[in-house]
């Protein structure tokens, strides 16, 4: 993994095993915070949440495998009954048999995606870097929902339609602006860590 591909490490320099435990730990923080910003909604089961913010957020800066390990170290830590879920829903690893495990589920393979296309798309040149940074955030998007959506409709037994409207429709507008607030930052840092 080159500094070129994966932002991280320049944003907190350093080579080995303890940086990489630092940039983890800063990764699974920064999850933590955002996915404690929530708002319930009286039509769904499923609350409107920073989650997936993080999620997109962390795989952005720190890559697929970092993003990756982050995320399977969120859902290790709220299985094992820590506060780091989104505080509505069932305690523990009870969380995995709620109406949001879909997301939750979905969170190592969304991250590890985002951060593999952003790793690939920080060597395009001319604009094509900002194009495969929305791309990616886009497609980690996609898998978050398509597995919660999946989870409502057929393990939760909401039916197709039903889990669309809970689960899908209420949050397409929010989660536009949580891609473009990823981007943003990710593009900000970029400018900050150039300039040094």
């Amino acid at each position: 993994m080159t500094q070129a591909r994966v932002l991280a490490d320049r944003i907190i320099p350093g080579e080995g095993l303890a940086w990489d435990v630092a940039r983890i730990g800063v990764g699974n923080l920064l999850l933590i915070v955002c996915a404690q910003l929530a708002v319930p909604l009286p039509w769904t089961p499923v609350p409107i949440t920073g989650q997936t913010f993080g999620v997109l957020l962390v795989a952005a800066l720190l890559g697929a495998r970092r993003g990756a390990v982050v995320t399977g170290l969120y859902l290790i830590e709220g299985l094992l009954g820590l506060p780091v879920f989104q505080p509505y829903g069932l305690p523990g690893a009870l969380r995995l048999a709620g109406p949001t495990a879909g997301y939750l589920i979905a969170c190592p393979a969304a991250a590890g995606m985002t951060g593999w296309i952003v790793e690939r798309a920080r060597q395009m040149k001319d604009g094509g870097w900002l194009a495969g940074l929305v791309v990616a955030l886009l497609a980690g998007e996609t898998v978050i929902f398509v597995c919660g959506w999946a989870w409502l409709a057929k393990v939760y037994g909401m039916g197709t339609s039903a889990a669309l409207a809970a689960g899908v429709t209420p949050f397409l507008a929010g989660e536009l602006i949580k891609v473009s607030g990823v981007a943003a930052i990710v593009r900000g840092t970029e400018r900050v860590v150039e300039k040094k």
